[in-house]
């Protein structure tokens, strides 16, 4: 269900911390924030928002809106991704919630980042706290917040086996910890330097799955940016006539025909790999709903 979302760590941790709700806390999302901060997935700002928000705790809650917000508020003109920067916003986050409606205030501070204080161009005119920001004042609230320049985004190439045995495809899901974890994908994996994307397949398929493979034709090449990734798959046909599976570096394997594959969640770029097999994944999905 949460496919193509991104983030999947967050969707386990969500179910992770709905079981110890139910198991430690009777059901309940625990109003006590050391409690609810213990949950799986909660940070200091998730643990600020819920708890004030929900419950009426007198904590801040610092997102990316926020930051900007009080960086230009208070005219803080060193870098707001440093840790010493980061604890004076939080400072200057805490001393500012009031005691009455801290959940009001948390949302009003994140939606005047929104819509007003905004990245580019804010509207300074119609902000409610024009007469009390510093930046404004000194006329620099479009040099803030500081941050470091992004760098360049890494662009890999990965080799992706479609790997056949008796009219059925390989399958693998995978493992905790890495990402896409949990996600089910075409085998294969990182292109080492000097080495071509046949060998680099019949590498990561013995790696993986401790098969060797026969690398045949070319499939077709899917790119797919992450926010911190750029990755261009190379898919090729692929053979596997005997060999057992051995989930060396994957959760698990399984050798599926092609029109059974969009029942699994998978990856947006494998995704487009199954399509230029032929199947779409949105009309099989439908198909499959339908028949239940």
């Amino acid at each position: 269900m949460w496919e193509g979302l991104g983030y999947y760590r967050r969707a386990i941790h969500l179910h992770e911390a709905a079981r110890e709700v139910v198991r430690d806390h009777d059901g309940r999302v625990p109003d006590d924030p050391q409690a609810f901060a213990r949950l799986p997935g909660v940070g200091r700002y998730t643990c600020g928002a819920v708890q004030s928000i929900a419950f009426g705790h007198r904590l801040a809650a610092v997102d990316g809106n926020a930051v900007r917000v009080l960086a230009r508020w208070f005219a803080v003109e060193r870098c707001v991704s440093d840790a010493a920067v980061q604890k004076d916003l939080w400072r200057l986050a805490e001393a500012l919630v009031p005691r009455d409606a801290p959940g009001d205030w948390n949302q009003a501070v994140m939606e005047l980042g929104s819509r007003v204080c905004t990245p580019r161009s804010p509207a300074c005119l119609v902000c409610p706290v024009r007469t009390l920001c510093r930046a404004a004042r000194r006329g620099i609230q479009d040099r803030l917040p500081v941050k470091r320049k992004r760098k360049r985004v890494p662009h890999i190439e990965v080799g992706a086996g479609i790997v056949w045995r008796r009219g059925k495809v390989l399958m693998c899901r995978r493992p905790e910890g890495k990402m896409l974890a949990g996600l089910w994908e075409f085998p294969g994996g990182k292109r080492h330097d000097g080495e071509s994307i046949q060998e680099c397949i019949r590498r990561e398929l013995k790696e993986e799955c401790d098969l060797q493979v026969t690398v045949g034709d070319h499939l077709v090449d899917v790119t797919h940016t992450y926010s911190h990734l750029k990755v261009t798959l190379r898919c090729y046909h692929c053979r596997a006539p005997r060999g057992r599976v051995r989930t060396l570096a994957a959760d698990e394997a399984r050798w599926m025909r092609v029109e059974d594959i969009p029942s699994l969640p998978l990856p947006a770029a494998d995704l487009k790999i199954l399509t230029a097999l032929g199947i779409d994944p949105k009309t099989a999905r439908k198909a499959t709903r339908g028949s239940d």
